[in-house]
């Protein structure tokens, strides 16, 4: 295998420079995110869904990425609740499951948003939150797709819980998802990133070629603190897609209701978690 930690496979196939942003970061990044999630018990939320104008839909990418990382914390006996918003909650529901918690964040106004952010932490108390593939405004308060497009009609202000909580981690792929401004200032000087990048930060950031791939990064480095295998097996993995897709999701690159994420046909886009779970192997991790 080529590559030789989690975060060499997750940051594999770059097609939009996010790679550049390694150096900023710690060379564990995975690990100090997993020991970092692990170390603050208690209920987890964890956000996605991002909405494709040219598709009129949510994408791929952030979905089940959110689902491998909310199984692996369910089989360590933690509270699991998702929040996305009205675009994503059916696709979320569908993924995780009749009974699952899934919380619809209303797309309304700032002040409107922080109350309903404040009273869910109020009534949830969470210890941890999780962000994968969520979009964050700008400095300018403008939530920007990856061509730079204000989306922000279409965006629930979810990030209104990210600045009102303490701890945090953040996965992303482009520059302008809840994260990404732990790097805001770096972000811009880098020549295929965002001029104006995400302005939430997170306490631990996890970058990768796409935001799925990270979500796998983060379980598969959980994985080694937990001494079992936490990742999902590739051929369940790739179903969750597909039942994405068959309820309207689309591919964040074409816009297309097709079964690719971030323009990856399946059995490409499945590479990397193959080899988190030969890493794994590898390394000694049984499966759970």
């Amino acid at each position: 295998m080529a590559q030789t930690t989690i975060e060499d496979i997750i940051l594999q196939k770059d097609q939009r420079g996010i790679s550049a942003l390694r150096p900023f970061l710690p060379p564990d990044y995975c690990a100090q995110a997993a020991a970092y999630a692990l170390d603050h018990p208690g209920p987890t939320l964890i956000a996605t869904g991002f909405f494709i104008l040219y598709g009129d839909a949510v994408e791929t990418d952030g979905p089940p990425g959110a689902l491998a990382i909310g199984r692996a914390l369910e089989s360590l006996g933690r509270q699991v609740i998702y929040v996305t918003d009205r675009h994503c909650q059916p696709v979320m529901q569908a993924l995780a499951g009749p009974d699952a918690p899934v919380v619809e964040f209303p797309i309304a106004g700032a002040e409107e948003s922080r109350e309903y952010a404040q009273r869910l932490l109020e009534r949830l108390n969470p210890g941890l939150l999780i962000s994968i593939e969520r979009c964050s405004p700008s400095a300018d308060g403008l939530y920007r797709n990856m061509k730079s497009v204000d989306v922000s009609e279409q965006t629930a202000k979810i990030d209104a819980l990210f600045s009102l909580h303490g701890n945090t981690v953040g996965v992303g792929d482009g520059g302008n998802e809840i994260g990404m401004g732990l790097l805001a200032d770096t972000i811009p000087t880098l020549p295929r990133l965002p001029k104006e990048p995400a302005a939430v930060a997170c306490e631990r950031l996890i970058i990768a070629s796409v935001s799925n791939w990270g979500g796998w990064g983060l379980v598969a480095a959980m994985s080694k603190l937990a001494g079992r295998n936490l990742l999902p097996p590739v051929e369940e993995e790739a179903g969750w897609v597909k039942t994405c897709v068959a309820m309207g999701v689309v591919d964040g690159f074409t816009g297309e209701a097709k079964e690719y994420v971030d323009g990856f046909p399946l059995a490409e886009y499945g590479q990397p978690l193959a080899q988190l779970h030969e890493l794994l192997a590898q390394e000694g991790v049984p499966p759970a």
